[in-house]
């Protein structure tokens, strides 16, 4: 198989990957984005973003539409919801395998993979995801109008999402872990003011209860330790994301949460790979974070594909 050759190779078309592209392409150089899932990454399972700046409000899923419209426009290809069989960052020229039958190389590669929902690590969270339990609001919400739901989280997803949820269902109980939020005053003032939403705080969910669908949970105080049983017909999951960085993990240096490690400039301990969004280590993670994240990382995977090939 003959390999073709991009100038720069973006892995993850999530918002810091997106723009990527439209940068790299708009400076006219040959750009390959490539995605395992659908375009638009953890940014699509947003319902309402009311906090983007020159945006009223809009979806995830939208802005992600536009976004990849833009990268289209300016050149970049991209491949979806294929699958990465094979890579190498390792030596001066980048490889990236598809598929098993597509091969590409590139003198820059910009990681930003994001990550995949954390989950509860019960037996039954298993057993019923698809059939009660869901880590997408956006996706599933609609499934559950008229019905009482339960959501997991005290960040902002768990309760910006249940929220959003509330405009279809008949109540949200919220459970979290600890005994304060960590989301911002304004997500958790949106909560509290809302009629459906109830919450049970310093508890965990220790048993999913049903047959086919989910009927009911467990749910245990950390403190005294007793139980208490609550009808649910669903579980929304938001307690956080793991970094997608197996794929790479033993050749770019990562922290003990396995995220990726940079500079200021989004640079990696590799040359000519840089790491933009949700997978590096960063305190905020938000969409505009995101899209700042790649665009650094595009601007300075420009000016060292500039200077190499000078």
């Amino acid at each position: 198989m003959k390999a073709i050759h991009y100038d720069a190779i973006i892995l993850g078309a999530g918002a810091a990957g997106l723009s990527a592209a439209i940068y790299l392409s708009r400076a006219k150089l040959k750009t390959l984005l490539i995605n395992e899932g659908s375009i638009g990454g953890q940014m699509v399972l947003t319902h309402a973003v009311a906090n983007y700046p020159g945006v009223h409000e809009t979806s995830g899923r939208d802005i992600s539409l536009i976004m990849k419209k833009q990268a289209k426009e300016f050149g970049a290809d991209i491949e979806s919801n294929v699958e990465i069989t094979k890579l190498d960052l390792s030596g001066k020229e980048k490889l990236v395998e598809i598929d098993d039958d597509e091969i590409f190389t590139s003198d820059v590669v910009i990681l930003a993979t994001g990550g995949k929902p954390r989950k509860l690590g019960i037996p039954s969270e298993t057993k019923f995801k698809g059939f009660g339990i869901s880590y997408c609001a956006t996706c599933d919400g609609d499934f559950y109008a008229g019905k009482d739901i339960v959501v997991v989280g005290g960040g902002n997803s768990a309760l910006e999402e249940a929220v959003s949820l509330t405009k279809l269902v008949k109540s949200i109980t919220i459970v979290h872990q600890f005994d304060n939020f960590q989301a911002h005053e304004y997500a958790i003032e949106q909560a509290k003011k809302n009629d459906k939403i109830s919450f049970i705080m310093e508890s965990e969910i220790t048993e999913i209860l049903g047959e086919e669908l989910v009927t009911a949970v467990k749910v245990q105080n950390q403190k005294t330790g007793k139980e208490q049983l609550i009808n649910t017909d669903g579980i929304f999951i938001y307690i956080g994301y793991i970094p997608n960085t197996d794929k790479f993990k033993d050749v770019i240096k990562l922290n003990n949460r396995n995220e990726i490690l940079t500079d200021e400039n989004m640079k990696t301990n590799v040359d000519g790979i840089f790491a933009a969004g949700d997978v590096r280590e960063k305190k905020f993670r938000q969409i505009t974070t995101a899209v700042s994240d790649g665009t650094i990382a595009a601007l300075n995977a420009i000016e060292y594909i500039q200077t190499n090939k000078k």
